[in-house]
């Protein structure tokens, strides 16, 4: 090996005893030698006792790609760290810290190591590398997409509602009661909007299937199952459902006294208005009318209610046997449960209680929250719903909305349910067994309606409810 062999020692001696030298990274890249590098003491070794070429250049090697000590034959460093190229001080093709060599060209990727291509190393001098990865924190929609979707939903949220309620007035029965009703009338207006409730019970839309299902029979003509005063004061006070009792003995005008449920049959909802206002003095805002199948309907529309009979009920005619209880009820057996008669001891007067029960249950269920997110249910309902009413003509969609609101209210705690007074529920008049109010008290509670007396219908209320236990 010649004396100028960089190898050798810097004395330029073949001496054998001359310790071998190897190449510093400084060396190696064209740089000055580090200070305070080693030197050989003796002279330069022969050519036949220095290391084997290959070995050298092997040893050279592994210190310019990463040899922690320039002094070791063999110091590789090892670095243990697990992350990928680019990320946390490792260059990516030279992206460390340095760029390139005394000549100008670009150095390599090794810790502290110049030239070559080496592995990426943590503060290895930089050199010609793409820039370093960015490791994304989490997936995220880009901005436009997420407005996209804010503003659907938005959309969504005002389109559904307009649906529902569009569907259920395009589905709507008219019928002209209240104007013809009003013609002539000299009752003041009142306080509060009062609205008449009316489940009718003819066959006449029914199939002779719908009506050996229903259990309703095949009587011909119109009459009324059904008759209540919704009342929903102007201010603060509870919203209030008067049952009426269908064989309740009144004058109707132009045709004596007999069962109110006789104006229905003579003159049909415009009578029956004129009848009610004429004996409590209340008038009537607005007409509301269901029959046997829509009422059925709606039950099934929304999934059934919850009706809690105080009694086991088994009746024949009504097509229902019950146990006591809070229980679910399709549409078959809600109406059964409404209109039966005959399994209650209490008759007709129980069977108003149960009629309340029942159709504020159906508002609650319709206007719950487990209904209307559910399109599939909602859209239904709200078809089946106003399919199965008749309300007149001069009904708006602000007041038919708070019919509805008011129904739910009443199942409330707020609400109050309550008969009109009666004084003798088997008057027996004319050959036949009617039901005679207790006309001191029904006045009362008339005038306490008209006045929004809150106080006086509360009392009334509660008075029932302990006669009922």
């Amino acid at each position: 090996m010649s004396n100028d062999d960089p190898r050798r020692g810097r004395g330029g001696n073949n001496n054998e005893d001359d310790a071998v030298q190897f190449w510093s990274p400084e060396e190696a890249a064209g740089r000055p030698a580090r200070s305070g590098r080693p030197q050989s003491s003796q002279s330069s070794q022969s050519s036949q006792s220095a290391w084997p070429e290959e070995e050298d250049q092997v040893g050279d090697m592994y210190r310019q790609h990463g040899g922690a000590d320039p002094n070791a034959q063999y110091g590789q460093h090892v670095d243990e760290r697990d992350e990928p190229y680019g990320v946390s001080g490792y260059g990516q093709y030279g992206a460390g810290s340095g760029g390139r060599g005394t000549d100008g060209r670009p150095s390599g990727r090794g810790p502290a190591g110049p030239g070559g291509p080496g592995r990426p190393g943590p503060g290895g001098p930089g050199g010609p590398g793409r820039p370093p990865s960015v490791r994304p924190s989490g997936r995220q929609l880009p901005r436009p997409r997420v407005k996209l979707v804010v503003l659907v939903l938005v959309g969504l949220l005002i389109a559904y509602p307009i649906i529902l309620g569009f569907t259920a007035w395009s589905s709507l029965n008219r019928v002209d009661a209240v104007g013809p009703a009003h013609e002539g009338s000299k009752l003041e207006e009142t306080s509060g909007r009062t609205y008449l409730v009316v489940g009718s019970d003819s066959r006449e839309n029914l199939s002779d299937e719908e009506k050996k299902d229903l259990g309703t029979g095949s009587a011909a003509g119109q009459r009324t199952d059904t008759i209540m005063l919704l009342h929903v004061p102007d201010g603060d006070g509870p919203t209030v459902l008067i049952s009426v009792p269908r064989d309740s003995y009144v004058p109707i005008p132009g045709h004596d006294s007999n069962k109110i449920n006789a104006a229905y049959a003579i003159g049909g909802p415009t009578l029956l208005i004129k009848t009610l206002e004429e004996v409590g003095g209340v008038k009537v805002d607005d007409y509301v009318e269901t029959g046997l199948g829509g009422f059925a309907d709606i039950v099934n529309a929304i999934g059934g209610v919850e009706l809690c009979p105080k009694r086991a009920m088994k009746d024949a005619k009504a097509h229902i046997n019950l146990k006591k209880g809070c229980q679910d009820m399709d549409g078959k057996t809600a109406l059964g449960y409404a209109r039966a008669r005959y399994s209650d001891p209490r008759g007709d007067l129980g069977r108003v209680e149960r009629q309340r029960e029942t159709l504020a249950a159906i508002a609650k269920k319709t206007l719950s929250p487990g209904t209307l997110i559910q399109p599939w249910r909602a859209i239904p309902a709200a078809k089946a719903g106003g399919g199965a009413l008749t309300v007149d003509e001069s009904t708006g969609p602000i007041a038919l909305t708070k019919f509805v609101l008011a129904m739910r209210a009443v199942s409330g705690s707020d609400g109050l349910s309550m008969t009109v007074p009666i004084g003798n529920p088997d008057f027996r008049v004319g050959g036949m067994s009617a039901v005679k109010w207790d006309t001191e008290k029904a006045l009362q509670m008339f005038e306490a309606l008209k006045n929004d007396d809150t106080e006086v219908l509360r009392a009334m209320a509660e008075e029932q409810k302990k006669q009922a236990k």
